[in-house]
C-alpha cells in the first residue's frame, strides 16, 4: 500500500478556495479529488465577519459540499475562549454579523475585564482607539478573533485588525491574547477534530505569517498558495520559508502525487 505524503490537510478558505465571491479555478475540482481520496481534511478561517453557519452557506453556494464540523474559525475558538473565563465584562468590537454569536455574555462598555477586537471595518478611529488605551491601561485585558496585518479583497490588499492590534499594544504595554491563527490553540482543535498529530497534517494557506508561520511553529508543514494575498516580496521579507510552494490551490492533487514515493 502506498503511503500518502500527509494523513490530513487544513485548508484556508478566503485566498485558498475563493475571493470574494469567486471561486479561485480549480478548487471545486481539488477538494471532489481530496475526498474521492479518502484525505480528510478541515476548512479553517480567521475569517471576522461571518460566523460559521453563514461560511457554510457561502461554501453552498460557492458549489462547495461542505459539513458544520469541517468548518472551524476565529469567532467559535473565541467564543469557546471567553467560556473558558467564567462570566468576563465584554466590550464586543466585533462586526454587527457575528454579535449574535457572543449572546449570553455581559457587555460593558466604559470598565469591561475583556476588550474583544475583530473587524469593525471604518469604524475605527482616534477617540475609539483613545477610549480603549485607557480601558487597558485601567485594567482591562485584550482578546483579538486574530490579528492579520492584512487581507485580499476583488480590489486589492487592505489592511487588517493587526494594525490597530499592534497600535494598542505599543501605547499600553499589554499583550493582546490572540485566538485565531497563528495561535497554537486554533490548530489544536482542527487537528483533534480529524484525528491527526501535527506531523502528520499540512496547512495550504495564502498568509505567510497566520497559516504558514503559524502551522510551523505547531508542527505542521506550510504549503503556500500564490494566490488571495501572496505576494513574493512580503513571503521575501518575512523571514518564514514555508515547506512547498504551489501555484494554487489547483495543484494541489499533482503536488500530493509528487511526493508518493517511488516503487522500484
Amino acid at each position: 500500500m502506498i503511503e500518502m505524503p500527509f494523513s490530513g490537510l487544513l485548508l484556508d478558505m478566503d485566498g485558498v478556495l475563493y475571493i470574494g465571491n469567486q471561486l479561485i479555478p480549480g478548487a471545486l475540482e481539488t477538494l471532489r479529488e481530496l475526498r474521492g481520496r479518502g484525505l480528510p481534511f478541515r476548512f479553517i478561517t480567521n475569517t471576522s465577519t461571518r460566523t460559521p453557519a453563514q461560511l457554510l452557506s457561502q461554501l453552498h453556494t460557492l458549489g462547495i459540499k461542505a459539513h458544520a464540523e469541517e468548518i472551524f474559525t476565529a469567532v467559535t475558538a473565541t467564543v469557546q475562549y471567553l467560556q473558558s473565563l467564567g462570566s468576563p465584562r465584554c466590550y464586543f468590537l466585533v462586526n454587527d454579523n457575528i454579535r449574535s454569536s457572543f449572546f449570553g455574555f455581559r457587555e460593558d462598555r466604559v470598565a469591561p475585564d475583556v476588550i474583544v477586537i475583530g473587524d469593525i471595518g471604518d469604524r475605527w478611529n482616534y477617540v475609539l482607539l483613545n477610549d480603549l488605551f485607557n480601558m487597558l491601561m485601567r485594567g482591562s485585558k485584550m482578546v483579538c478573533l486574530h490579528r492579520n496585518r492584512y487581507w485580499e479583497t476583488e480590489g486589492g490588499l487592505c489592511m487588517d485588525i493587526g494594525a490597530f492590534v499592534a497600535a494598542l499594544e505599543f501605547v499600553s504595554g499589554q499583550s493582546a491574547r490572540v485566538i485565531g491563527k497563528p495561535a497554537p490553540e486554533f490548530f489544536l482543535q482542527a487537528l483533534a477534530s480529524v484525528g491527526l498529530p501535527p506531523e502528520q497534517v499540512a496547512v495550504v494557506g495564502d498568509d505567510i505569517d497566520s497559516d504558514i508561520g503559524g502551522a510551523q511553529n505547531y508542527g505542521l508543514r506550510g504549503i503556500l498558495v500564490k494566490t488571495g494575498k501572496y505576494r513574493e516580496a512580503l513571503v521575501n521579507h518575512s523571514g518564514i520559508r514555508p515547506d512547498y510552494v504551489i501555484d494554487s490551490i489547483a495543484e494541489l492533487p499533482a503536488f500530493l502525487d509528487s511526493q508518493l514515493p517511488v516503487l522500484g
